[in-house]
């Protein structure tokens, strides 16, 4: 009675949390389009910068890095890695309109950016599942959950049955 009680428990809460899957990735892909929003801004701000300069973005930028002055080699360092971040983000963002339903937390977890993922997880809400992506993996954390549970406890039966013979 106990064991399948205890079973049931685990699998309504590690069902619980798996079914929050699809909503951590829905809230980081909108995290990740305000990201790629900002970053954009930024780029085409020094792409702008650049053409009033006479320059590309490309003969800005290795100025800026090969500059004799700290500060100047900081910020080339800084729009490099903004650009290389959009690069990253908007291909990610791409995967996520290419992927189906389930394929979405595949790419999500294949492409993380982990500042993107602490931010989302740290004002993440949990939310109750209403997609067939929900359900699935609820259910799949149920089953996982129940499973391990009724292993745990086949176990401790299996060591107490040991230690009661001796």
């Amino acid at each position: 009675m106990i064991g399948r009680t205890l079973m049931i428990a685990a699998g309504l809460g590690t069902g619980f949390l798996a079914s929050q899957a699809p909503e951590f990735a829905q809230q980081y892909r909108q995290r990740l389009g305000g990201a790629i929003d900002e970053l954009t801004r930024q780029v085409v701000r020094f792409d702008a910068e650049a053409k009033d300069f006479g320059l590309t973005p490309d003969a800005a930028l290795h100025r800026l890095v090969t500059s004799p002055e700290p500060v100047a080699r900081a910020r080339g360092a800084a729009i490099a890695d903004d650009m290389e971040r959009l690069d990253r983000l908007t291909a990610q963002r791409e995967a996520f309109r290419t992927a189906g339903s389930f394929d979405r937390l595949a790419a999500l977890a294949e492409h993380v950016d982990p500042d993107l993922a602490r931010a989302t997880w740290r004002d993440f809400e949990p939310a109750v599942p209403t997609t067939s992506e929900g359900a699935v993996t609820a259910g799949a954390g149920f089953v996982a959950g129940g499973t391990a549970a009724a292993g745990l406890i086949g176990t401790l039966k299996l060591m107490l049955r040991r230690r009661a013979r001796a």
